[in-house]
């Protein structure tokens, strides 16, 4: 394996780390920006308000888009088996 490979492998990992932890960290941050004003307008400074929310959001966007971000991940780890002769050889 050549060092060139290895970087592009590692790249594509990292890639794919970045797709997956995306939508799921969007969600949870616009959640909790929303939250938050909501409870600076509203004088409620309960954390376990944005929390629920926060964990909420989280499941809906893992149940919308789990189907899509666990195929890319079996496609990717798939593809990096199948690559496996011919990164060692």
């Amino acid at each position: 394996m050549t060092p060139e490979m290895a970087m592009s492998q590692i790249a594509q990992g990292l890639q794919l780390a970045l797709l997956l932890g995306a939508p799921l960290l969007l969600a949870v941050l616009v959640t909790g920006v929303v939250v938050g004003i909501v409870q600076a307008a509203t004088s409620i400074n309960e954390p376990t308000v944005a929390f629920v929310f926060k964990v909420g959001a989280l499941v809906a966007t893992l149940a919308v888009t789990g189907n899509f971000l666990l195929g890319r991940l079996v496609s990717f780890t798939s593809e990096l088996f199948r690559q496996i002769p011919h990164l060692i050889g």
